[in-house]
Order: structure tokens, then sequence, then C-alpha cells
């Protein structure tokens, strides 16, 4: 048995009806819920972030959610160590190798700011953020945006506000949602280009995504970006 078939036979055990029930009401995507609680999905990729990086393809191409969770999240657990460029390449490979199985919200937050956006910390050439948000698949724009979380952390917010000005007004709500997300965390580093890049294109953006953008400016900014 491989390490991915072992992974899913443990999923398996602990799966229950009310968890399955729980997940089919939120999920979207081709993946299917066996039923499994996220702590234990947790629990299982931390146990297994050493396997081989074929296995992870496994479970990315899995049909079962949970399956497919522990994937992103072992590329996430092993983007959190010292890495090599080469090594970092290489994660960031697979994930978009295999974004056609990322089609869920969670799947791209789970992985993309550290497996994306710490791959490309280290590099001028950052134009697979483009690629990706002119997308027509929902979540490839989605990781386009949430891999600049990263970035940011980091203080750089060009490739942010940039990638927020091709989604400001994106249609899916999953995109336009880590969009607000951006902006806010943009706020944090650099106040001032937050805020010109709000006036210039908050009235383009969904109500959602433009109240968590301005959430960490101060009351009369709120005010005079939301339009009261």
């Amino acid at each position: 048995m491989s390490a991915a078939e072992e992974i899913v036979a443990a999923l398996r055990e602990h799966a229950t009806d009310t968890e399955r029930e729980k997940i089919s009401r939120r999920l979207r995507g081709s993946s299917r819920p066996l039923g499994v609680r996220m702590g234990t999905v947790f629990d299982l990729a931390k146990q297994h972030r050493d396997i081989g990086l074929g296995e992870v393809t496994g479970l990315l191409r899995s049909p079962w959610y949970e399956a497919r969770m522990v994937g992103v999240s072992i590329l996430d657990f092993r983007a959190r160590r010292q890495l090599t460029d080469d090594q970092r390449a290489e994660l960031a490979r697979l994930y978009l190798d295999n974004h056609d199985t990322i089609d869920t919200w969670d799947f791209v937050d789970r992985a993309a700011p550290r497996v994306l956006g710490g791959w490309l910390l280290t590099r001028t050439d950052r134009s697979v953020l483009e690629t990706l948000a002119r997308s027509a698949d929902t979540y490839e724009r989605r990781s386009a945006i949430t891999a600049t979380f990263w970035l940011v952390r980091n203080g750089e917010i060009a490739d942010a506000l940039a990638i927020a000005g091709l989604l400001a007004d994106d249609a899916e709500v999953d995109v336009t949602a880590s969009v607000g997300v951006a902006l806010r965390e943009v706020s944090v580093q650099d106040r001032e280009a937050a805020i010109a890049f709000l006036r210039r294109r908050g009235s383009d953006m969904p109500r959602p995504a433009l109240r968590t953008a301005v959430s960490k400016l101060d009351e009369p900014l709120r005010s005079e970006l939301l339009g009261h």
C-alpha cells in the first residue's frame, strides 16, 4: 500500500456521517467528503509531511476532499522549513501542476501563501502571478492574490497592489474576498499606498471586500472609503 493509500485508509477510520453532512453543506469543487474533522486531517498531514512528492501528487488527485486537504497541508508544512530555492521551486511547481484539483477556497488558502508566495519571495520574475490572475479559473485567480499575502508579510506590497488591480472587480466572491484581505494587510505595511489604491479602485470592489480592506484603518478614513 502506498503512503497516499495509507493516509486515505486512516481518514476513512476517522470518518463520521455527521461530519460528512457538515462538510457537504459548504463544499464546492470536484472532491467528495469522507467526513473527517479538520483537526484530524491536519494531524495526519503533520505525521506524513516527509512522504515523497509523488505521494503528495496522489493525494491532490484523490477524489476525496480530506485527502486533497492533507496534500495541500503537507505542501504548507514543508514550505515552513528552511529550504533551498530549488526545493521551494519544486513545491511550487507541484502546486501549479495540480491546480485543477485545487478547486475550493480552503485548498488555496492552506498552501498558496507559503508555497507560492514563499517561492516568489526570492525571485525577480513573478509573472506567474499575472498569469494566474488572468486565468478563467476562479481558484487560480484566488491563488494569484492569496500568494501575495506572504510577500506583503515580508514588506513587499507592489505585487499585491498589481494583482488587486486586476481582480478588484472580479465577478467571483471567492476572489474578491482575498483581494480585500490583501489590501487590509497592505494597509498595515504601507497605509498611504493602501489608501491611494482604495481611493482609486474602492468603488469597483464589492462591499464585503471593501469593508475587509479598510478594517484596519481609522474610523474617518473607513467612513470616507466606504462612502458613508
